[in-house]
């Protein structure tokens, strides 16, 4: 899975939306599932439930794509990110209106602006592997 870039990025970045997911249920309770308040994340991202279900979603499709292959991690990282862009784009407009059903702020709309240019740039990215460690040569080889 290291050897790829896109393996790497997809599996990082479904963690931490995996992470972040999780931790979201913990300050959204006192909130409308999709309402457009919610409970402040770290101090300055604003979820509420419907929100941190999608980032369990997204969590978890990029960390499968990680641990598959290097064609779905690439593929993961394009659509995810072209959809964090678009909820970025989205989050925009909607910030403060009764139509926010993601709780969405300008906290999230960087860190959904932040993961879009992160996974798009992985996917567009030539696909070369990491730089091998050393020791990490095979044991038996003849010359």
């Amino acid at each position: 899975m290291t050897a790829s870039p896109n393996r790497l990025v997809a599996t990082i970045v479904g963690a931490v939306y995996l992470l972040v997911g999780l931790l979201g249920f913990t300050v959204s309770s006192g909130f409308g599932f999709a309402a457009p308040a919610g409970g402040l994340l770290f101090g300055f991202i604003q979820v509420n439930g419907l929100q941190n279900v999608v980032h369990l979603m997204i969590g978890v499709a990029l960390a499968l794509c990680g641990v598959r292959s290097t064609g779905a991690s690439k593929r993961g990282n394009a659509v995810i990110g072209t959809f964090a862009l678009v909820v970025g784009l989205v989050g925009l407009y909607l910030s403060g209106m009764p139509a926010n059903v993601l709780a969405l702020n300008g906290a999230g709309n960087a860190l959904h602006f932040g993961t879009a240019i992160l996974l798009l740039a992985a996917s567009l990215g030539a696909e070369k592997p990491l730089p091998k460690r050393k020791g990490t040569q095979p044991a038996n080889r003849t010359r």
